[in-house]
C-alpha cells in the first residue's frame, strides 16, 4: 500500500450496492461488491443517447443480477443499456459481461484486442495442464510441498467467477476516439496489470475513467505468472503511468476501486516512488542468493495465507524481473529446480 498523496474526495460516500450516484450531468457510478478483495468494483454509466454505455460489468457472484435490476429500475431513466465496454480481462471486469449482453438484448461488447482474447483463452483453459502450469511455477519459486498442494486442489479459479463471454467483439485501440452521448471519450491503454487495458478520457469534461492502472490508495497488482514467467511487466506498467502523465494535472480520475480523486500526476509519482523503494528492498536481499518466496517475505512481512501467497509472489517477481532486465540481478537454477536471484556482479 502507497500513502496517500491525492486531494480530498469530493464524493464520498459511494453508493450502496444496488444503487447508482451521479459524479457529473451523464455519468453515474456503481460499486458492485466482490467476494474477494479489495471488496468492491466501481462501475460507470455514460449517457448515451437513447440509451446507456456501461463501462465494466462486475463479477459473477450469487447477488449480482439482483443488484443490477435494481439499478436498472432505478438509474436508466427508462432506457436501456445499449453498449458495453470492458476495460480489461479479470473478474471483476468481465465476469458479468455475457448475462449483461443478453440481458440486453445482445448490447455489442467494445473491448481491446488483446482483452477480449485473454479472457476467451483463460476462460477455455481450465484443463489439468493448466493446474500443473501453476504447481511448477510455484515450486521454481520456492514454494513448500503444502503450498502445491493447495494449488493443485484448489483448481481453476477464472471460470467461477467469468461467465461464458459473448463469442465476438467490436474492438477498441489507444487512440481510437468514441463518441458517447454526443461527447468525445479518447481510448487510452495501459500495460503491466494487464495486456492492453482500456482507459477512457473526455477533455471537455476533464474525467478520466483510469480502470485500474491508477488507483487513490493502493497500488494495482503488477505481477509475473506462468504464463509469461520472462515478462517485465513493471516496466510496461511504470511506462503506461508515465504516459497518463500528459493528461491536466487537475484531471478527474474515477478508478475501478477506491473512491473519485484529482491529484492525478502526485498519484503517478507516489505510485513510482513505491516501486522504485520496493526494487531497492530487492537489490539490497539479493546480496545472498534468495528465492521468490524469500524475496515475497522480504516485501510482505505479514503472514501470508495460501490465497494470498500467490498474488504476493507474482508481485515479487515482476521486481525481481525488473532487476533481471536491468542487468542489477542475475538468476540461477539450483539443482531442485528452484530459481535463485542474486545482486549482479
Amino acid at each position: 500500500m502507497t500513502p496517500r498523496s491525492v486531494e480530498s474526495q469530493p464524493f464520498e460516500p459511494p453508493p450502496a450496492p444496488g444503487e447508482a450516484r451521479e459524479i457529473l450531468p451523464g455519468l453515474r457510478w456503481v460499486r458492485m461488491p466482490l467476494p474477494f478483495p479489495p471488496r468492491h468494483v466501481n462501475l460507470w454509466l455514460l449517457d448515451d443517447g437513447d440509451g446507456w454505455l456501461l463501462v465494466d460489468c462486475g463479477a459473477q457472484t450469487d447477488d449480482a443480477a439482483a443488484l443490477w435490476e435494481r439499478i436498472f429500475a432505478a438509474a436508466l431513466d427508462g432506457r436501456p443499456v445499449t453498449r458495453l465496454l470492458v476495460t480489461h480481462f479479470h473478474p471483476d471486469h468481465v465476469g458479468f459481461a455475457g448475462w449483461m449482453a443478453q440481458r440486453w438484448g445482445g448490447a455489442p461488447l467494445l473491448m481491446t484486442r488483446a482483452e477480449w482474447l485473454q479472457a476467451r483463452l483463460l476462460r477455455l483453459d481450465a484443463g489439468e495442464d493448466m493446474i500443473e502450469q501453476q504447481v511448477a511455477w510455484a515450486r521454481r519459486a520456492g514454494c513448500a510441498e503444502d503450498y502445491l498442494r493447495f494449488l493443485a486442489g484448489r483448481g481453476p479459479l477464472y471460470v467461477r467467477a467469468v461467465l461464458p463471454l459473448p463469442r465476438q467483439h467490436r474492438r477498441i485501440a489507444a487512440g481510437d476516439s468514441l463518441r458517447i452521448g454526443g461527447r468525445t471519450w479518447t481510448v487510452l491503454t495501459g500495460s503491466g496489470h494487464a495486456p492492453e487495458m482500456a482507459c477512457l478520457h473526455c477533455a471537455e469534461l476533464g474525467v478520466l475513467i483510469a480502470a485500474d492502472q491508477i488507483l487513490p490508495r493502493i497500488t494495482p497488482h503488477v505481477g509475473v505468472h506462468p504464463t509469461e514467467p520472462d515478462g517485465d511487466p513493471l516496466a510496461e506498467f511504470l511506462s503506461s503511468n508515465a504516459r497518463l502523465a500528459a493528461l491536466p494535472p487537475e484531471t478527474l480520475v474515477l478508478p475501478s476501486h477506491g473512491e473519485p480523486f484529482r491529484g492525478l500526476h502526485r498519484r503517478i509519482a507516489a505510485i513510482a516512488a513505491h516501486h522504485a523503494e520496493r526494487l531497492e528492498m530487492l537489490r539490497d536481499a539479493c546480496a545472498a542468493p534468495i528465492t521468490a518466496l524469500d524475496g515475497a517475505r522480504r516485501l510482505f512481512p505479514r503472514p501470508l495465507d495460501h490465497r494470498a501467497l500467490g498474488a504476493a509472489i507474482a508481485e515479487t517477481l515482476a521486481h525481481l524481473n525488473r532487476l533481471l532486465a536491468a542487468g542489477e540481478a542475475v538468476r540461477e537454477m539450483r539443482g531442485d529446480g528452484v530459481a535463485l536471484y542474486r545482486r549482479a556482479p
